[in-house]
């Protein structure tokens, strides 16, 4: 029986073997492979500065807030993720009710703006407020408003825990059309996972006994690393677009390709990687690595696309 993760996987390799703008190249992955050796470059996942945690269902909830915000950034040069994950977790710590589903249902985009101390609109501030109200909305009809019980209801189960937030919180679901196929990333419900799984370190909310089964997260940084690497190759006139900061509409063939690719590529890495490691490496610490490789390197140029999904 085919799970949701399995349509990740299955749908952005049919992409990547269709793929017009945008190419995987294996040589470069077996390069990537063996510079790395035996291991993944450790890299820490922080929830000791900028995140809120208390161990317990209010950082479940603090998270499901989080990742359901967590897109596109920058259209305000000056705006991070950082931005929003210390800004709700210092609103969190003066008030523990500010994340009620009760209160998320009445959220404006004065009081985001508020919360996250930013002096003017944020970008796609109308969708923000939306899947706020909808996060809101839904906890409280089907799980009794704690993203706790949204998680505890998966048994565990990483790839159920996708499929449960895919099918009740409809701003998740990031899917696209590509040549007539319907392709999935769902990058914000696998980032929430994984998020889990740091915060907690793989106990309590955060134990999935399939984790494994969690891709990395198609954004915009990871790309323009792979791009680097020289595992993902450009058409000229993408790469043109990228140089020249224009505008990749959501859906186009371009923009599905660059995500999807990424996906693909990341898991080719994973495979032969597993072959030579000496333990097992996670999609997700790819993803993890390779994004600290990007946020450290100022002159990254990535693809830029207005999108609720990252």
């Amino acid at each position: 029986m085919f799970s949701a993760m399995d349509d990740v996987r299955d749908t952005s390799a049919w992409v990547a073997n269709h793929s017009s703008h945008v190419i995987v190249d294996s040589s470069e992955i077996e390069k990537v492979v063996d510079k790395i050796g035996g291991a993944v470059p450790e890299v820490r996942w922080d929830f000791e500065g900028i995140h809120y945690f208390d161990d317990g269902p209010l950082t479940v909830q603090y998270l499901f807030v989080l990742d359901a915000l967590n897109f596109c950034f920058w259209p305000d040069k000056d705006l991070t993720y950082d931005h929003l994950a210390s800004g709700l977790k210092d609103a969190l710590e003066k008030d523990e009710s500010m994340f009620d589903a009760d209160r998320l249902q009445q959220f404006t985009g004065t009081q985001l703006r508020e919360i996250l101390g930013w002096p003017r609109p944020l970008p796609l501030e109308e969708e923000r407020v939306r899947l706020l109200h909808e996060v809101g909305r839904e906890l409280e009809t089907n799980f009794g408003g704690k993203a706790s019980n949204l998680v505890e209801s998966c048994g565990r189960s990483a790839v159920k825990l996708v499929t449960l937030i895919t099918r009740h919180f409809p701003g998740f679901r990031d899917h696209s059309l590509y040549k007539g196929r319907q392709v999935f990333l769902y990058k914000r419900a696998q980032i929430f996972v994984a998020d889990l799984w740091g915060a907690f370190k793989g106990q309590r909310y955060g134990e999935f006994y399939d984790i494994g089964s969690i891709t990395m997260f198609a954004d915009y940084i990871v790309p323009a690393v792979l791009q680097q690497l020289g595992v993902l190759k450009y058409s000229s006139s993408l790469s043109s677009s990228i140089r020249d900061n224009t505008e990749i509409l959501p859906g186009s063939e371009e923009e599905v390709e660059l995500r999807a690719c990424s996906i693909h590529a990341v898991e080719k890495i994973r495979e032969l990687l597993n072959i030579k490691a000496e333990k097992k490496v996670l999609s997700l610490e790819l993803d993890l690595w390779l994004w600290s490789v990007g946020i450290q390197c100022s002159s990254l140029q990535h693809h830029r696309t207005l999108s609720i999904y990252y």
